[in-house]
Formats: C-alpha cells, structure tokens, sequence
C-alpha cells in the first residue's frame, strides 16, 4: 500500500493549513522533516533535506485503526501561507516513499479499510457540498452511520428469515421449529414497509440535496420581477411598466429558512404575436411545469393562468396601490413578503419532513430491488408448492441487495445465525 499525501485545507492564504500524510510510511517520512515524530502531538521545526528551516508546526499523529483512513497519519498544521505550503508539498513530493493522493483516495482508504460504509462516504460528500442548514442536518444523519444502522436491522431480520427457511431444507432431521412461515411472514413484512417508506422519500431527499425550485408566475406586469428582486435583496431582473419586459427565465438560489431554493422569474404569461416574447412564455409554461412549487400572482379578480398543483401558492399582487382581500403582497414595498415566504417556508419542510436516510437514485433503486424479491418470497409462501431452495434464494438476493446499500457483502452471516439459533453441528 503506498503512503499518500495531500493539502487537506483550500488552497490560498489562511490562517493555518493542514496537510494529511497517510499510509504504512507515514510515520518514518515524517520523521525526515523533523527531530521526532510525537507520540500523539506536538510542536516541531519542520526543515529540508539540508537542514533548512520551512516552518514551525503543530503536527498531531494518530496510528493506525485510530485514524480517518484506518492507517498511521501524520498532519502538519503548518501557518496558511502559500509559500510556506508550497514548499512542504514540494519536499514531500521529493520524498521516494510518498506520492500525491488522488481525489477522494484518503476516504476511500476508509471504506476500502472499514472505517466508513459506502453511504457514510456518501453522507460526507453531501456533508462537503452542504449550503443550508438543512442540508446540514440530512448529511450529518448519514453520514453518522444511520442508514447503516437501519440496513443492519434489516439485513438482522432478513437473516433470521433466510436460517429458519435454511433450517427447514438442509436440516430436516434436527431440533428447528415444524412451521416456520409465520415468524419469517412477521420478519419480511415488517422489513417491506420500512423499506418502501424509505424509498418513497429518496425524491424528496433529492430534491432537498440540490434545491428546490419555486417558479413565480402570472400576467405580464403584475410584479414578479419587482418581488424577485425583493426577495434575492438586490436588482436580479430588470423591471419596467413595459408589459413583457422579462423573456427569459431568471433564476436566483436563496436559503428559505434552511431549505435551499432556487426562485424562477419567468416572462408574463400571455398570448403574443412577438416571436421572441412567445419563446418566453412557451419557456415559462414549461419550467412553471417542472417547478417543485408555483407562486401564481394576480391582479384584481383575475384566475391563475397555469394549474394549480397541490401544495401552489397563489397571491395579490401590487397591494401597495390594488384593493385586494386575502394574502397580498407588494415587492415594492415588502407589503405581506414576509407571509409569503413563511408560506412558501411551510410548504417545503412539509415535504422535506418525508424525506428519511435514503437519499440518492442508488439508494431507492437497493431497495426497490429488495422489495421486489421480499414479494417474490412472499408469493412463494402463498403458492404452498415447497419450492423452500428457490423462495431461500430470493431471500438471499433481497439481502444482497441491502448489502449493496453500504457496500458490504456477507453471506457467511446466514450459517451464523443458523448454528447460533438451532444449536446445528453440535
């Protein structure tokens, strides 16, 4: 295995810069930069192969199966000038026993040495890239370990299944239960619907890792850009009494009370001879259409002009000079946009509030992939034909399939629990 090194801080000037060593080498490489390496940390002059002095450093050591990657690493907290970065990066580069670490290498040494699960690795990509608070919060539960605590409890029971179904075909003659079918029944069924709750989150968990969008629409000229530009805080869209004006799609990323959005000013909706003014709203009805939300503002009595989905938000607008009833906002004068974006606020935790640990396409495709054999199972049960080694083999493939949720795959665990339940091989 080689030893590897990396600058594990931003690049640029800084206060204090981290560069991670690690790998079977750490240690006696890092020895060469200094009189010696501490037993845990310490402050040490760090000089060239001639002696000369690069800087002073505190640099802390943690020994292998004690450290992030699972190997002996060394990190240098060295003062955050370029120059001074430069220059270790370039003595280590020269250092026969290193060499550069590729991208993502130091936590894939991690799962490669059982420090991390593949969607811990996943929760600490999400961690990384996090912008709001609720992201936070959704990268930090996986990236804890909680989605693979759950697939352990799922793969726990669907062991149990799998041995009392073993059970009654290899070992007929020994002590096992006579009718096993209701306890794996309890197992599979309870095992199914937390699955498929999971699963039926991972849209809404996508949606929450890369923002939400909220396209505002209405008439030309009813105040969407001037309420954009409210919200955004600065001039994003240029607004006019000119009906029209917008014919673009305008897309401004704001925090809503955690939640990450991304608000579309889109061209007024409306029939036009105006070529170029068609192309807008013909672009507006789409991303209006593939929004996560709608904001429909209208003037007077008029109806919205798109359909309402579950969930939209329709409005007055111009309330600063209109008489209007209900919720009515001005982005003129900020009249009621403090109302608006709670609504719009509620409306969103409402449905981040489904979203569980299962976050990303590969996680829902694992799981749909078990369910599916769980119901395959379950349906072997039903028919009655005995074909246990076929139903048992179902089951092993649903299993596998919540093993590919964290990377792990362990089919030794099924005889386990088979000689530690039934006593088998006594």
């Amino acid at each position: 295995m080689d030893t590897i090194f990396a600058l594990a801080t931003a690049q640029g000037r800084a206060g204090v810069a981290v560069i991670r060593i690690s790998g079977p080498d750490a240690v006696t490489a890092s020895a060469r930069l200094m009189s010696t390496v501490p037993a845990k940390r310490g402050l040490r002059k760090l000089t060239d192969t001639e002696g000369a002095l690069i800087d002073e450093a505190l640099v802390l050591r943690f020994d292998a199966g004690k450290s992030f990657t699972g190997e002996d690493v060394i990190e240098l907290q060295l003062h955050g000038s370029p120059a001074v970065v430069a220059a270790m990066l370039r003595l280590l580069g020269d250092d026969g026993a290193l060499r550069p670490a590729e991208p993502g290498e130091f936590t894939r040494r991690a799962l490669d040495n059982g420090r991390l699960d593949l969607a811990q690795v996943e929760g600490l990509a999400d961690l990384i890239d996090a912008e709001t608070e609720s992201q936070r919060k959704q990268a930090v539960r996986v990236f804890s370990g909680a989605l693979g605590e759950i697939a352990d409890s799922w793969r726990t029971r669907l062991v149990r299944a799998a041995a009392l179904l073993e059970a009654t075909i290899d070992f007929v003659d020994e002590d096992v239960p006579v009718d096993v079918v209701p306890e794996v029944r309890q197992l599979l069924s309870g095992v199914q619907q937390e699955m498929m709750r999971e699963a039926a989150g991972v849209q809404m968990a996508e949606r929450l890792r890369d923002g939400f969008e909220v396209a505002i629409i209405g008439a030309p000229n009813v105040g969407k850009s001037t309420l954009l530009n409210r919200l955004a805080r600065r001039d994003v869209a240029i607004t006019s009494e000119i009906a029209g004006t917008t014919r673009d799609v305008i897309e401004v990323r704001l925090d809503l009370g955690g939640i990450p959005v991304t608000l579309l000013d889109t061209a007024g909706l409306r029939e036009t001879d105006d070529i170029v003014e068609g192309l807008g709203v013909a672009r507006a009805r789409q991303r209006a259409a593939d929004a996560d939300l709608r904001v429909h503002m209208l003037l007077d009595e008029a109806v919205p002009s798109h359909d309402l989905d579950a969930g939209d938000i329709y409005v007055r607008a111009k309330a600063d000079v209109a008489d209007t009833s209900g919720l009515a906002v001005s982005g003129l004068t900020g009249l009621g946009v403090d109302e608006l974006v709670s609504l719009i606020g509620s409306e969103l935790g409402r449905r981040v509030g489904t979203v569980g640990l299962a976050m990303r396409e590969r996680h829902r495709l694992a799981l749909e992939r078990a369910v599916t054999y769980l119901t395959a199972v379950e349906a072997g049960l039903d028919a009655q034909h005995g074909m246990m080694d076929l139903i048992a083999e179902d089951l092993r493939s649903a299993i596998r399939a919540v093993d590919s949720l964290v990377g792990r795959v362990d089919v030794e665990q099924v005889l386990d629990e088979i000689f530690s339940s039934f006593c088998i091989g006594k």
